[in-house]
């Protein structure tokens, strides 16, 4: 024997016989109203009967009408109400008391398989199979009959003579009507109704039993049919079933006794249910449900301690910003081949309308409705949902923005406030395509601009003498840092990955200037950092360009790096993490001379670092490769790569044409 079963040894083995003899007839009572200390078995049972199809059982009881506890006044009131003062043999309480009270059933399972009566005698188990388990209720069903009483008798008196009055009517014509076809979904509408059901059950005749006591003789009789009648073991098959096997049979699923969940109204969100989802879906259901919300509140819906982290990153997945507040994206209110609930306008056109509100509100707290629909050109109830969504109406003042700006949002993550900023330059400049506007028309044109600020002329002359000297100094430290690189370059001993020497690869990390340098300066750092981190490659003319936009999206008035050169730009580059990649481009190449300095971040920190090492090697003999000569590189030089990181490799850095793949930005046209 193992020794997992020597710790429960078998005490005692039970022969288990399956009677079925009053399988068909044997029911289970239950009382749930009623203490298990005090019993009906004394109780005289005065009348019972069954419709055995439904189940229903009813059961008359006398009462102990010489009880202390019986109230008589009171049985006597419910007789009168029941019977009135009339004697008739049809009375529900012949002794004008009420001395019997009446239990009806109801099913407590509709399934009874996995139930049965069991009786030990002998070291033997009879089993019997219930037919149902019914629990007993007391029936008021004579208060219906004291309702009924009542009606005829103010019947009678508010009656009159009417007999008397429909006899002296006059004949009237009688219209025959047919009753047209009754269609098969008509049928089946009728015969799931409530009303059809009562009917059906009503039909079925009661069938009057006689009850027999717990001691009587009878019951004794047919206690014993609760025995298998023949227990010879030529006639009754050995189980031969697994310990498994017979437990599966014992517990069978539960799958017909499941709760289904009753489904909501649409615009109910249970929390419960909401935890459930993965939190990616949790942030899109909470956004979709309030459209608008501070991240400090959604946090607080969120379970406690979610990595606030990862839900930064699903929230720009679902939602824009807009004044600190994160409002959700238009394309996740209105998916694509949708349309408006309101005018049928496809789902293309409403997100484009909805940006556009959404875009004014990051410069303005108040819009008019009127100057938003004159834009769009949209439906005015689409108009009137899309303001709904973020703002509120205020009363000579249009619509303003209902949450205030968290300014605490934007000073504790700038990293996430700029590159939203990022992200409405660019919806901006499709927005001016669309709808054919410019920043200008927005301007108030009573009001001064920003700049229009009066100066004198010594001022004037003081600022342009400062600008001179300014640009004088910047162009000198330009022409000694180039001449200082070009002394330094053979001197190069930066060390490289692997110990190998890239001779492509420029491998300049900065050369120390001063903090005076604008190169060095905190703004200019923090934009080439995060943009590299974002794109990992990039064109001398793409990062001039996104520099660009960043420069033009800061604040009227703000300087962000005074008089930047390119060189500046390439030596700020070269300062965090990242390395020029010296393409050999044919010489028939049509790139301009920007497009063909390529820059790419070096180094993250993270394990795909040495997978863009081997890439960017390869780059630096040819100009574009394929596939499989990076595969063949990366087995070589990291191992066996999985296919989704040298997917999301390709993805990150490259672009595909022709069956070839080449660097971001350095695709010929």
């Amino acid at each position: 024997m193992a020794s997992g079963e020597d710790d429960d040894p078998i005490i005692e083995e039970i022969d288990v016989y399956l009677a079925k003899s009053l399988s068909e007839n044997l029911y289970l009572l239950q009382y749930p109203v009623r203490p298990s200390t005090m019993n009906y078995d004394d109780v005289n049972h005065l009348a019972a009967k069954i419709k055995p199809k439904q189940q229903r059982l009813e059961l008359e009881m006398a009462m102990d009408t010489m009880s202390p506890n019986y109230c008589r006044s009171k049985g006597e009131q419910i007789a009168l109400n029941v019977d009135g003062t009339t004697y008739d043999e049809g009375n529900t309480y012949a002794v004008k008391m009420m001395d019997k009270q009446t239990f009806s059933s109801i099913q407590a399972t509709t399934n009874t398989s996995r139930y049965a009566a069991a009786i030990f005698r002998k070291g033997e188990l009879h089993i019997t199979p219930l037919n149902g388990i019914l629990q007993m209720r007391p029936s008021f069903s004579y208060l219906d009959k004291a309702d009924n009483k009542t009606r005829e008798r103010e019947a009678e008196r508010e009656g009159g003579d009417s007999s008397q009055d429909e006899a002296e009517e006059d004949a009237k014509a009688i219209t025959v009507r047919f009753a047209r076809p009754e269609s098969e979904q008509a049928r089946q509408r009728r015969i799931q109704s409530y009303e059809f059901i009562q009917k059906k059950h009503a039909e079925e005749p009661w069938v009057h039993l006689r009850y027999h006591g717990l001691r009587d003789s009878r019951s004794e009789h047919e206690k014993q049919y609760l025995y298998c009648q023949s227990v010879d073991a030529s006639q009754n098959s050995e189980l031969v079933k697994t310990p498994k096997e017979y437990l599966a049979m014992l517990m069978p699923p539960q799958a017909e006794e499941k709760v289904v969940q009753v489904a909501g109204p649409s615009n109910v969100l249970s929390m419960a249910q909401l935890r459930t989802l993965p939190l990616a879906e949790q942030v899109k259901t909470l956004m979709k449900n309030v459209k608008i919300m501070p991240f400090a509140n959604l946090m607080g819906l969120l379970a406690l301690g979610t990595d606030s982290t990862a839900v930064l990153r699903c929230i720009q997945q679902v939602a824009l910003l807009v004044q600190g507040n994160w409002v959700v994206k238009s394309d996740v209110l209105y998916p694509k081949n949708t349309c408006s609930a309101h005018s049928g306008v496809p789902a293309e056109v409403l997100c484009r309308g909805r940006d556009f509100v959404m875009w004014r509100f990051t410069m303005v707290r108040s819009v008019m409705r009127k100057e938003v629909t004159n834009i769009i050109k949209l439906p005015p109830e689409d108009v009137k949902e899309f303001l709904e969504h973020v703002a509120v109406p205020r009363v000579n003042r249009g619509w303003e923005f209902v949450l205030p700006t968290d300014h605490e949002f934007n000073k504790k993550h700038p990293d996430i406030a700029h590159r939203q900023n990022m992200l409405w330059m660019g919806i901006q400049s499709k927005l001016e395509k669309v709808f054919n506007f410019s920043i200008e028309d927005f301007m108030p044109k009573n009001s001064p601009q920003p700049d229009a600020v009066h100066i004198s002329g010594e001022q004037r002359l003081k600022m342009a003498q400062e600008r001179a000297q300014a640009n004088q100094s910047s162009l000198k430290k330009e022409l000694a840092a180039k001449r200082g690189i070009s002394r330094e370059e053979p001197m190069d001993t930066t060390p490289h990955v692997n110990g190998s020497v890239n001779g492509g690869l420029d491998h300049a990390n900065g050369t120390g200037d001063a903090p005076s340098d604008p190169a060095s300066s905190p703004e200019l750092q923090h934009f080439v950092n995060t943009i590299f981190r974002k794109h990992f490659v990039l064109t001398l003319s793409e990062f001039k360009r996104l520099f660009g936009l960043h420069v033009a999206s800061r604040p009227a008035g703000e300087v962000v790096v005074p008089s930047v050169s390119d060189f500046m730009l390439q030596n700020a580059i070269l300062q965090n993490q990242c390395r020029q990649i010296h393409v050999p481009f044919p010489a028939q190449t049509k790139l301009e001379a920007d497009e063909q300095k390529v820059f790419c971040m070096w180094n993250t920190g993270d394990d795909s670092d040495k997978l863009r090492h081997v890439l960017f090697e390869l780059f630096s003999k040819n100009y574009r490769i394929k596939r499989a000569l990076l595969l063949t590189k990366l087995s070589q030089e990291v191992g066996d790569i999985p296919k989704t990181d040298v997917d999301r490799l390709l993805k990150e850095c490259c672009i595909s044409s022709s069956g070839h793949w080449y660097l971001r930005g350095t695709c010929p046209s």
